[in-house]
């Protein structure tokens, strides 16, 4: 019964972290908050809504989206987000005010 519980715990914790961390690699040209342009050269996104997040980061992972030149870097960080991904980081960035 304790490692069902334990690994129960466990697994709950995890996808918190996850969650939690998940804008954890856009923050290092965006900012912790997303209050930066990202080197330089982008907008800022933080507090953008929900639908234009998400339609700009499927945009960069298509490939069909390189705004300010930053096509080649974007589609190479949003390659292997799902969508279910994209619409978490969505939620965060859009709860960043």
């Amino acid at each position: 019964m304790k490692k069902i519980v334990l690994s129960t715990i466990f697994v709950a914790v995890s996808a918190t972290y996850l969650s939690a961390a998940s804008f954890a690699a856009c923050a290092t040209c965006h900012g912790a908050n997303a209050e930066k342009a990202a080197l330089g050269k982008s907008a800022i996104i933080k507090g953008w809504d929900e639908a234009k997040t998400i339609a700009s980061l499927n945009g960069y992972k298509a490939g069909t989206l390189n705004v300010y030149g930053m096509g080649a870097v974007m589609k190479g960080q949003t390659a292997k987000l799902s969508d279910a991904d994209i619409a978490d980081l969505a939620k965060q960035i859009a709860a960043m005010k």
